[in-house]
């Protein structure tokens, strides 16, 4: 296997392998201003924390995914985060499948946790791209992408069904290896930048 779990730590926040041992506070977080609620994201319920560990770490053992627990400083669990849809011949994979308590949204913990992921991938498991996709009309996943300095590669029209039945066009952006030196340097001067905010 060419990606595996890991353990990626930062200043303020680290990225663990996902376990069920990390339940009760992933509850806790999807509870924090009901995010699972929001119809055009897949996030999950409290009481469907369990069932979606299981399904991250089944997709773990198949090779496609590998799943994090986001900790905060305080080692407490605010979201889930992964690589997906990982190429383990083309070196590709997608970071996504990603969400935090919305508490944590907007601290900057979000551009840390994707240094961590990016650097990982293009310094350690020589990526050759790193894709990221979400909702169309997802504006506000749009714009942290955008942030991250990813490009738009296109729109996947009517790309899959959501749980609610509507049809999902799906925004596709991406960060080839040799576009990383410049978003990287891009991305830690954000990240300083918001530390002596």
């Amino acid at each position: 296997m060419w990606a595996t779990p890991v353990t990626l730590k930062g200043d303020s926040v680290c990225l663990a392998p996902l376990t069920h041992g990390h339940a009760a506070d992933l509850a806790e977080a999807s509870a924090d201003g009901d995010l699972h609620k929001l119809w055009y994201t897949a996030i999950p319920s409290p009481d469907g924390v369990a069932a979606e560990i299981d399904r991250r770490l089944a997709l773990c053992g198949s090779g496609s995914m590998v799943p994090f627990t986001i900790l905060d400083a305080d080692d407490r669990a605010v979201g889930m985060t992964t690589y997906m849809n990982i190429d383990h011949t083309n070196h590709r994979l997608e970071i996504g499948s990603t969400w935090y308590r919305k508490s944590v949204q907007r601290t900057g913990m979000n551009t840390e946790c994707k240094i961590l992921m990016l650097r990982h991938a293009f310094e350690t498991l020589d990526a050759i791209a790193v894709e990221f996709r979400t909702h169309v009309i997802n504006h506000q996943s749009r714009r942290a992408i955008e942030r991250l300095g990813a490009k738009p590669d296109g729109i996947l029209r009517a790309h899959m069904i959501m749980a609610n039945g509507t049809i999902r066009d799906t925004a596709v952006y991406s960060i080839t290896a040799a576009e990383w030196p410049t978003t990287k340097a891009h991305l830690e001067f954000q990240m300083q930048r918001h530390a002596s905010s």
